[in-house]
């Protein structure tokens, strides 16, 4: 039995292959055409699909996945390993569900905070009753990298390197330490601020950014870069 798990970012276009309940590989797509979808899937011939999207894409590429596999779109009125107490549903992305859900499905009856290191930081909250309660979103890296240089006259784009001084000497350095030291202290002091709430919570770390990030927070993490996926996978066997 295999299924095919599409995750539709503002940054990448991903999907994750789960051949008899374990996961076999993660590619990027180039591109999200419906042409290159159908011959992915005529390619794998699965059994179920499900897409997360949280980009404008061709609604074509549902039609394909719906005839070539037992799809599912998620959305928020999909059934869900948890309820969730927020007041818009709807305005909750659908990878902030996967995430939620994946946490649910291996930590069951623990309180869990997902940290999705992506386009934007996403913090989400889910208690040990299978409640997702909220969270947080703020700008990713590679955003904060961007914004310093579109909107100044004279800073310039710099990359991610964790080889930087606490106070940095040129440029570079005071942008990388203000960027990523800044978003380490963000996210440990986020942490913390839900340690003063709530007792015994699991951290867990995922998203492309999450490798520059979890050998240097203070907090105990557990880091899953294939969170998203595990997360579709369980969605997928739950309203198939």
């Amino acid at each position: 039995m295999t299924t095919l798990c599409f995750d539709f970012g503002n940054t990448r276009l991903k999907y994750a292959l789960f051949s008899d309940k374990e996961l076999r590989e993660v590619e990027v797509l180039e591109t999200a055409t419906a042409s290159g979808i159908e011959s992915l899937v005529k390619r794998i011939r699965p059994d179920k699909s499900i897409l997360s999207s949280v980009i404008v894409h061709d609604p074509a590429i549902e039609h394909i996945l719906r005839n070539h596999s037992k799809f599912h779109l998620l959305s928020h009125q999909s059934k869900l390993p948890f309820n969730s107490l927020v007041s818009k549903p709807e305005t909750v992305g659908t990878d902030r569900l996967a995430l939620s859900a994946g946490a649910v499905e291996f930590f069951p009856d623990r309180h869990n905070l997902v940290i999705g290191l992506g386009t934007c930081i996403t913090y989400n909250f889910i208690s040990k009753y299978r409640e997702f309660l909220g969270g947080g979103i703020s700008p990713g890296m590679a955003m904060r990298f961007k914004s310093l240089k579109d909107f100044t006259a004279k800073l310039p784009l710099v990359t991610p390197d964790w080889n930087f001084p606490l106070m940095g000497y040129d440029t570079r350095t005071n942008i990388t330490s203000g960027v990523m030291l800044g978003m380490a202290k963000e996210i440990d002091g986020i942490i913390n601020a839900y340690a003063e709430k709530y007792d015994n919570f699991n951290v867990l770390l995922t998203g492309g950014d999450s490798p520059f990030f979890a050998q240097v927070l203070k907090n105990k993490i557990f880091a899953d870069p294939h969170l998203i996926y595990k997360g579709l996978y369980a969605i997928s066997e739950y309203n198939n």
